[in-house]
């Protein structure tokens, strides 16, 4: 019995021996790592990144002499791509953020090349003058106390993929530290208000518009610039500081008193774990209060009652760090003048990278 089972026993050692060496060479990696260029900058690794999907649609002709019906693509769509990113990521992603708030519409290209869990290049996929359509700020809470992003949408012209070429030392970004942001680190100050009690803000999305032109014989069209929307906030705070806020609503809301020199203005900071360094900055305009309204309310309940209040917002700066300032700089309109009503001066827009040649502008 026993040499019955030694050429079973040695056939089963080649296939295990044979299988091993076939892995070793066909073996896939085990960790993926993304890491984003903007415009020849390295940024980092961001916490996520998803879309950036190439597709086409499948067009049915029923008509003609053939029994089944044809079938035929069209012309190539490019899924946004949607990034979260730590507010000490990059200095060229604030940058980039800042002036799609400004109505400066900054095109960029970059690329996002995968790496094996060795750091070293496998795949890539390269974005041409791509605008922001999206950017996200996650909710502030006082009790949080995981790590919170920024969440960036963008729309590219093109999409290319590739084989990377070379090699690159992306291990020291992965080696430097990076300064996480928590949720609960904040300020906001709103001259005139007290917002020493303000526990919560809810996530809030800048959304900007593109619009195409799908008329012609390009396979690809360049997307523009539609409308800049701000979003209202929706806050709360404890309602034993709520009066300053309920004195402002009795005043812009039921009596009316809801002009232009009744709005107000105010900074919102988002600070590193030691709470002094300031990650970013955003600057609100021609803030109008238009609801108050208490919590829900529970007999013998062991917490603090709180109110929640919305502002309707004009207009938002972002600040990335290297540019925030220390103290709120826009102030109220009881007090000193606050950022006038009128729409400020729009920047020059920023020269446009040379696009493809098969892409059609629209008109």
């Amino acid at each position: 019995m026993l040499h019955g089972r030694m050429p079973c026993l040695a056939v089963g050692v080649v296939l295990v021996l044979s299988c091993s060496a076939w892995g070793a060479r066909a073996r896939s990696y085990a960790s993926v790592n993304c890491f984003l260029t903007i415009d020849a900058n390295q940024c980092g690794f961001p916490k996520s990144v998803g879309g950036g999907a190439i597709a086409a649609e499948v067009i049915n002709e029923p008509s003609g002499p053939d029994y089944f019906v044809k079938k035929h693509i069209g012309q190539p769509k490019y899924q946004d791509f949607q990034v979260q990113v730590g507010f000490d990521m990059s200095r060229k992603v604030g940058e980039w953020i800042a002036q799609s708030w400004s109505n400066a519409v900054p095109r960029v290209s970059g690329s996002f090349t995968t790496l094996d869990d060795k750091m070293q290049p496998v795949f890539e996929r390269q974005f041409q003058s791509a605008l922001i359509t999206e950017t996200t700020i996650p909710a502030l809470d006082g009790s949080s106390k995981e790590p919170a992003y920024l969440t960036v949408k963008f729309a590219p012209q093109v999409i290319r993929t590739r084989k990377p070429d070379g090699q690159g030392d992306y291990g020291k970004y992965a080696r430097n530290e990076q300064r996480m942001f928590l949720p609960s680190n904040f300020r906001l100050e709103i001259p005139g208000l007290d917002c020493s009690k303000v526990s919560r803000i809810e996530s809030f999305t800048v959304r900007q518009t593109t619009v195409t032109d799908d008329i012609g014989e390009s396979r690809d069209y360049l997307r523009e610039p539609g409308k800049l929307e701000f979003p209202s906030l929706k806050i709360t705070l404890a309602e034993s500081t709520a009066q300053s806020w309920l004195d402002w609503h009795e005043d812009f809301v039921v009596k009316g008193n809801n002009d232009e020199t009744r709005e107000k203005s105010g900074t919102l900071t988002l600070l590193a774990p030691d709470r002094q360094t300031v990650l970013a900055q955003i600057r609100f305009y021609n803030l109008g209060i238009f609801s108050a309204q208490p919590d829900q309310s529970e007999v013998n309940a062991d917490a603090t009652r709180r109110m929640q209040v919305e502002l309707y917002v004009e207009r938002m700066e972002f600040l990335p760090e290297g540019k925030a300032v220390t103290g709120p700089k826009a102030t109220s309109n009881s007090g000193a003048p606050s950022a006038p009503k009128t729409k400020p001066a729009v920047p020059g827009r920023t020269p446009l990278p040379s696009a493809p040649k098969n892409l059609k502008r629209s008109g």
